[in-house]
């Protein structure tokens, strides 16, 4: 089958288009990066929100979390009643450094579920599928940048 110059290249600029219209998709969603990597994520800053968390959530893409924003630092709590999913929690502080985590955090279903504390002062709370902080390498000190969050600016 012969194609001329012409149509090969009309097919070659809507492919182009489709792909970065695709590619463009999420350019305007919240997104943080830890260690390298882009996570798109759902904000949670009022107390609804925050209540809400990622509470019967059945799966997460594994370049997607949920960033909880407060507007003070101090210690936080976070529990995993009604979450079906583990998840690595990281506590930040105010110039967005991660100051503590649990890591590979447990779903729970029960009345009682355990607290997970950040033991230090925290401003913003993301969480993530269980097991990226590990695989990413990322310590306690190590720093988070942010995209398209409004009223915060990364400090990178």
């Amino acid at each position: 089958m012969n194609r001329s110059p012409a149509s090969v290249m009309r097919f070659v600029v809507l492919l182009a288009v489709l792909l970065l219209t695709m590619v463009g998709c999420r350019a305007d969603e919240p997104w943080v990066e830890v260690g390298g990597k882009r996570y798109f994520v759902q904000i949670a800053d009022d107390d609804q929100e925050r209540a809400q968390g990622l509470m019967f959530v059945d799966s997460m893409p594994h370049d997607e979390g949920m960033l909880f924003i407060f507007r003070t630092m101090q210690p936080r709590a976070f529990w995993m009643r009604n979450t079906r999913i583990p998840l690595d929690i990281l506590y930040l502080d105010d110039e967005l450094r991660i100051v503590a985590w649990s890591l590979d955090t447990p779903p729970c279903r029960t009345r009682n579920c355990p607290n997970y504390p950040s033991g230090r002062p925290a401003q913003y709370v993301l969480e993530v599928n269980a097991g990226e902080m590990e695989a990413l390498d990322v310590d306690i000190g190590d720093r988070m940048t942010v995209g398209n969050v409004q009223g915060l600016v990364s400090t990178d």
